[in-house]
């Protein structure tokens, strides 16, 4: 197998990762937080190793324009959750 396919490959798994399994957790983390709850250290450090492996794995995403706009989004989304998070802890939300 050729480092193109083998980096194809991986892309497909990471892929199909984050829509299974990290992006319905990550949603629901999100909802909790709309709703004014509080952010669990649980959460916290979901958050924070999966935004870790993205890291890691930024290089395979940036060859292609389209994987990068997926990137782009899910980061802003760990954003939002974060200043969320942050708001709800500090008592900012209405």
């Amino acid at each position: 197998m050729t480092d193109a396919e083998q980096s194809s490959c991986l892309v497909c798994t990471l892929l199909r990762r984050l829509r299974t399994q990290h992006l319905p957790r990550i949603f629901a983390i999100k909802e909790r937080m709309d709703h004014g709850e509080r952010v669990t250290n649980d959460d916290i450090r979901y958050l924070y190793e999966s935004f870790s492996d993205a890291m890691r794995t930024k290089a395979l995403f940036e060859k292609s324009p389209d994987l990068t706009a997926i990137c782009v989004k899910v980061i802003a989304l760990y954003r939002d959750i974060s200043v969320e998070a942050l708001e709800n802890e500090n008592g900012l939300r209405i």
